[in-house]
């Protein structure tokens, strides 16, 4: 008979998290349970739908003659992307994300905000830093470079909270790397065969 070996504590589920935002250039905070310090900004409430981690890859294969399935794969499109809803549409790090607007020019005087959208818009790239945390697991993700790619349509009605759904794509820093993970797990135990 098999023995299926399993662990709960190796599981994640995600039952907190958070993000923030700061120029590029900025360092990662030290890890996913060390909270951020300014230049960082909070991206504030997230919608319960929590944060999606995506993955978009194509791939060419290569089919000898004679065979009917490839011998060798290669992949020529890999990008990283995050996605979430923000509900605090009035804290001015959302707003200057959702906007591509410097926060600096969103700060309220006299208790008002006043600013326009441009027809040709500029591009906007940021550090970003996302958290998911389950108990004492957690998980960090350190994207350098990453910008704004796609916004959902703002809904305002009674029923329903509005927010800001962005996706933020990430982009190869200098030495390459689209996304720096750090994890507090646990230790996987060794596999005995029992």
């Amino acid at each position: 008979m098999v023995t299926i070996t399993r662990a709960a504590d190796l599981t994640v589920i995600g039952a907190n998290g958070g993000g923030w935002v700061a120029d590029t250039g900025t360092a990662a905070p030290a890890g996913p349970t060390t909270q951020p310090v300014s230049p960082w900004e909070p991206l504030g409430a997230i919608s319960d739908d929590g944060l999606v981690y995506g993955f978009d890859e194509d791939s060419k294969e290569f089919t000898p003659w004679g065979l009917t399935s490839p011998f060798r794969t290669q992949i020529t499109k890999s990008v990283r992307t995050f996605k979430c809803t923000l509900w605090e549409t009035a804290r001015v790090a959302v707003q200057s994300i959702m906007y591509r607007i410097p926060a600096a020019s969103l700060a309220p005087v006299s208790g008002k905000t006043s600013f326009a959208e441009t027809a040709s818009p500029v591009p906007d790239r940021r550090a970003w830093w996302f958290v998911v945390i389950d108990g004492s697991s957690a998980r960090g993700f350190y994207v350098p470079q990453g910008e704004v790619s796609d916004r959902s349509d703002v809904t305002f009605k009674q029923e329903e909270m509005s927010g800001y759904e962005i996706t933020v794509t990430a982009y190869p820093d200098s030495a390459g790397n689209t996304v720096y993970h750090t994890d507090l797990v646990p230790a996987t135990p060794v596999y005995t065969g029992s």
